[in-house]
């Protein structure tokens, strides 16, 4: 199915290439093309697969979705007084797209390892919502020796977090040795895997997402990300 036309510059001004203004200059340039080599003004009404930029195809359109291997230091947040982001490892561009890249709900600071983000505020709600229950598996490092009894704690649904009303669902703790184990959750509460050791006792010292849903980083290395259509999130 063919994508729908929309004036050239408000296309380029959506994918954060360049101002309204700018497209004109572009255009003259040579920098903007058709695909077909078909006359161009900014007003003109094109399709999104029929422009190139530098002879290249453009960036996805809305409903892009992006798996990040996020590394520790680095924020989900799009205040830039708060350090620095994992925005800063995406083309400067695409801070400028509309509708706006956010991350589909967030890794603290010094937790690394699987984040989407999209530009697709109803997959974003969808994917957050409390109702949808995700699986998300967290590999954890811990300050001291488990107990041994925090898989059946874990797993009651019966677990209080300090300020919460509510107990957290069933979780499935699986122990590596007695400081490494993976936890998978189905909610996503406030530091929740932090808080959840916490409340037995222990205390996390090193936090990696390593699954969300039936998504895994694959060959991700830190600091990289891969791009794919939001149909490929209908089964989370």
């Amino acid at each position: 199915m063919k994508s729908s036309k929309v004036r050239l510059d408000k296309l380029l001004g959506s994918l954060g290439y360049c101002g309204r203004k700018e497209v004109a200059a572009l255009l003259r340039e040579g920098i903007i093309t058709h695909t077909e080599n078909l006359p161009l003004k900014s007003d003109t009404k094109v399709a999104h697969d029929e422009i190139l930029l530098s002879g290249e195809p453009l960036d996805p359109p809305s409903g892009m979705v992006i798996l990040m291997h996020k590394p520790t230091g680095l924020i989900c947040s799009h205040d830039e007084g708060e350090g620095r982001l994992v925005y800063d490892l995406l083309p400067p561009r695409w801070r400028m797209r509309d509708p706006k890249i956010s991350t589909v709900g967030r890794l603290d600071k010094e937790t690394s390892g699987l984040l989407l983000l999209t530009d697709d505020g109803t997959l974003l709600h969808r994917l957050t919502s409390p109702r949808h229950h995700v699986a998300k598996i967290y590999e954890a490092t811990l300050d001291r020796a488990l107990n041994g009894n925090e898989a059946e704690i874990f797993a009651s649904g019966t677990l209080m977090l300090n300020g919460e009303k509510s107990p957290c669902l069933p979780a499935k703790l699986t122990v590596i040795d007695e400081t490494h184990a993976t936890l998978e959750i189905t909610e996503g509460r406030y530091h929740q895997v932090r808080r959840m050791f916490a409340a037995v006792g222990n205390h996390v010292t090193a936090l990696h997402r390593s699954s969300f849903g039936e998504l895994t980083l694959g060959e991700l290395k830190e600091g990289e990300y891969r791009i794919f259509n939001n149909n490929a999130l209908n089964y989370l």
